[in-house]
């Protein structure tokens, strides 16, 4: 797993850490039983303060997404959430020619992420 870090969103550096495994795994990018980077190479990747990793990381924990294992590592423990992985690459097909379509009338990736999540706020509001 890779990790990416934005100073530039306002969402705190841990806070994008808990995003990017919980996303991982609701996608099933990440599954039950796969170990995640240890610490020290989480900080070397992203060159950020052990303490934020850590705190990323018992996130998790405490939220049942992962569990750490006394010696050997950091492993998830969570199966994914949602629809099967095959309705998820429909879906997904179906966003991506939405999202170059946003593109090709003139839309920025902003403008296209704010478009994107009104309609879940809107959808939010209905249910």
């Amino acid at each position: 797993m890779i990790f990416r870090i934005s100073s530039r969103s306002g969402v705190p550096p841990y806070l994008q850490i808990v995003q990017q495994v919980k996303q991982d795994v609701r996608l099933g990018l990440l599954k039950e039983g796969d170990k995640l980077p240890a610490v020290r190479e989480v900080v070397a990747m992203v060159a950020i303060n052990p303490n934020t990793v850590v705190k990323a990381y018992k996130e998790l924990e405490n939220q049942g997404f992962i569990e750490k294992r006394s010696g050997i590592g950091t492993f998830v423990s969570k199966q994914s959430i949602g629809p099967p992985l095959e309705a998820q690459a429909v879906l997904l097909s179906k966003l991506e020619s939405w999202v170059a379509e946003a593109f090709a009338a003139g839309l920025d990736e902003e403008t296209v992420e704010a478009l994107l999540n009104k309609a879940l706020l809107k959808r939010k509001r209905r249910n």
